[in-house]
């Protein structure tokens, strides 16, 4: 779908709306969506204290989301579409459409530990600090190990120098964060990138004009 197809669709039934993530895949987001239809969300947005902003000449209205409340915000129908990490949606599993793989946002969900930390006793079960709870449960159920789950929400690298866990599951990108904290990467948990994710009742509603932005996203993230 070229630039000015997408600028001369009429948007019959309304806007479709896109909840877009706030934070580093904003950015990212915004170039696909230029370079496929022509509009940035990022610019839309910035310079208003508004959460929302319209481009009716694409039919879209783009929403600024918190990163892991986009899923839910799609799921129960507040937006159409969303732009979300794969490591939110397979944490917490959603009814959802995952048409596209992106290529945006790339990292990974890792099991991070102390440098130069000894093995634990056999039989002796890991403590594990994470926000990925049910991520690094699954994972160490798989290789049979009771690990003791340990929820946090921040600061999780410094968990294991404080004596509060012998191992981490995170995000990184680069590992800087990581190795700053005296932490070195054990294995790979998930690789991730952001998934294009569509509410299953407006792709029923909406099924033209939803496969259109689809195919419009998807030309531009394979090139």
């Amino acid at each position: 779908m070229s630039r000015a197809a997408a600028a001369k669709a009429a948007p019959e039934g309304g806007l479709i709306s896109v909840a877009i993530p706030k934070g580093r895949l904003l950015g990212e987001a915004s170039l696909l969506f230029e370079r496929a239809l022509g509009v940035s969300p990022k610019r839309l947005l910035e310079n208003t204290r508004k959460l929302a902003a319209d481009s009716p000449e694409h039919g879209l209205r783009f929403i600024s989301i918190r990163a892991a409340d986009v899923a839910s915000y799609v799921e129960h129908g507040a937006a159409d579409v969303g732009v979300a990490g794969l490591d939110v949606l397979r944490e917490e599993p959603r009814d959802l459409y995952e048409p596209l793989d992106l290529g945006i946002g790339r990292c990974q969900v890792i099991v991070g530990r102390p440098r130069n930390a000894r093995p634990l006793p056999r039989g002796v079960a890991p403590r594990v600090a994470t926000k990925y709870v049910n991520l690094a449960a699954r994972h160490f159920a798989r290789k049979g190990i009771p690990a003791e789950i340990i929820p946090l929400h921040g600061s999780i690298e410094v968990a294991p120098s404080l004596g509060l866990a012998d191992l981490i599951v995170d995000i990184t990108e680069t590992g800087e964060t990581l190795r700053a904290n005296g932490l070195v990467v054990e294995e790979t948990v998930l690789e991730v990138s952001a998934r294009l994710i569509v509410n299953r009742v407006a792709l029923k509603l909406h099924a033209e004009r939803l496969r259109r932005l689809v195919e419009a996203l998807r030309s531009v993230a394979e090139a």
